[in-house]
């Protein structure tokens, strides 16, 4: 995972943890859950049984594999683990009875001394203290030392350990994670009543993993609003639905299952590419779907409410980035605008279903860009020589700043845009009673 990935799954699991520690529930549904870093973190970290699901077999056979890297990585991990407090409690005890021969020693001079003096002061005090008290005394307070000093060290010793495990802990799956207990390290300094607790909590642990030995699921499934989970999830039981960067339409089809289905108890979702949303009321004539992305709300139904791609597209624009300095990549932008001048003026295209992509980072010009474009259109560029091409680029770069000033504006009222599309799934919600 990259820094921006690793923030989002993290901040996004502990609040995933704790509504379902309100709700009481441990059972958790992943809704495009890709390559699983949301679901094994969630596995993993909190303990929570967790379905992951995709509609791409690729994510799901991705996120398979890389269980199984983790899974090695981590039993690597393990036995060094194992090695290094046995390794250090050897050495320990290796040097424990020269230091507590000097520290006696020691002790028994001061002691020495301390009745010398007393004897020559008070002869009755070493009548009724004998010198062999004196010597039980001395060595239960180094064998006490001694005890504190060795706990002391297991405690560093294993804090070090966490910090070292803490970058494997925190994208293991849950399945990789084997039963591990300090106990092994210093059973010996722990009492009967100790031992027997540990114990008993070890049986029950491998008891719990024996019966449900994998708490991470990758599943493959297209989710729709009309979608049975109890068909995908044979346990299926009260539950909460989560979707980290829930694409498109996705976003609004998990909350209408939420509302749908009283086993799911709560709902954490956050949504993105807001550009591939379907509206109800934009280009009605091409739509045949009854369910839509946009909007989802009787309120903004009852008005023909619509955004249109370009607003939608401004959704997904992020203030933030360009208040810390990150432009917006005018050159590309620039190409791909005289672009579609070019396609509709010379073939008439006003619409397609093929993307250009990023084919800007892949050409050396704005020549090679519109060549490169054309053919991924599937659009004849033999019909434009290179200098009408150019004539083009020549005709409208005076404009760039033109459209550097439009897109700041979208920047700027992207927020707007985006609320709006939020106001509108909290406004369903709020229609089918959910407050």
């Amino acid at each position: 995972m990259n820094n921006k990935k690793s923030h989002e799954v993290q901040v996004m699991s502990e609040l995933v943890d704790k509504i379902a520690n309100y709700c009481g529930i441990k059972q958790v549904i992943d809704i495009g859950s890709g390559k699983g870093y949301l679901s094994s973190f969630l596995s993993m970290q909190y303990n929570l049984k967790v379905y992951g699901i995709d509609s791409s077999n690729i994510n799901t056979n991705g996120a398979h594999e890389r269980n199984r890297k983790l899974k090695k990585h981590w039993r690597a991990y393990q036995s060094r683990a194992r090695a290094n407090p046995k390794s250090q409690r050897l050495e320990k005890a290796n040097d424990s009875p020269v230091q507590n021969e000097i520290k006696f020693k020691a002790v028994n001079e001061r002691t020495l001394n301390n009745s010398c003096l007393q004897s020559q002061d008070q002869r009755t005090t070493q009548d009724l203290v004998p010198s062999c008290v004196f010597t039980e005394v001395t060595t239960s307070e180094t064998s006490k030392q001694t005890e504190i000093d060795l706990v002391a060290q297991a405690q560093c010793n294993e804090s070090e350990l966490s910090e070292e495990a803490l970058a494997i802990l925190n994208v293991l799956p849950a399945d990789a994670v084997e039963i591990f207990s300090s106990s092994q390290c210093n059973s010996e300094e722990l009492c009967e009543e100790e031992k027997a607790q540990r114990k008993m909590a070890s049986i029950k642990a491998k008891a719990s993993k024996s019966s449900e030995s994998n708490l991470y699921f990758p599943l493959t499934s297209y989710i729709t609003a009309e979608t049975e989970l109890g068909d995908i999830i044979t346990d299926l039981e009260d539950c909460i639905m989560v979707g980290l960067h829930t694409c498109g339409d996705l976003a609004a089809n998990t909350l209408r299952i939420f509302t749908a289905k009283p086993e799911i108890k709560a709902v954490c979702s956050v949504g993105c590419c807001y550009h591939l949303l379907s509206e109800q009321y934009e280009n009605q004539e091409d739509c045949t779907e009854e369910v839509w992305g946009f909007p989802m709300c009787q309120y903004l139904k009852d008005k023909g409410w619509c955004c249109g791609r370009n607003a939608r597209m401004s959704a997904c624009l992020a203030l933030e980035r360009i208040a810390v300095g990150q432009m917006l990549p005018t050159d590309s932008l620039f190409y791909r605008a005289v672009l579609q001048v070019i396609i509709e003026e010379n073939y008439g295209v006003t619409k397609s279903e093929r993307h250009v992509g990023k084919i800007f980072s892949k050409s050396s010009s704005f020549l090679d860009y519109v060549r490169k474009s054309l053919k991924k259109l599937e659009l004849d560029d033999s019909k434009l020589p290179d200098s009408c091409i150019m004539d083009y680029y020549e005709k409208y770069k005076h404009r760039m700043n033109e459209l550097e000033a439009f897109n700041m504006l979208k920047v700027v009222l992207a927020p707007c845009i985006e609320v709006l599309i939020l106001l509108d799934r909290l406004c369903y919600l709020k229609e089918q009673c959910f407050y």
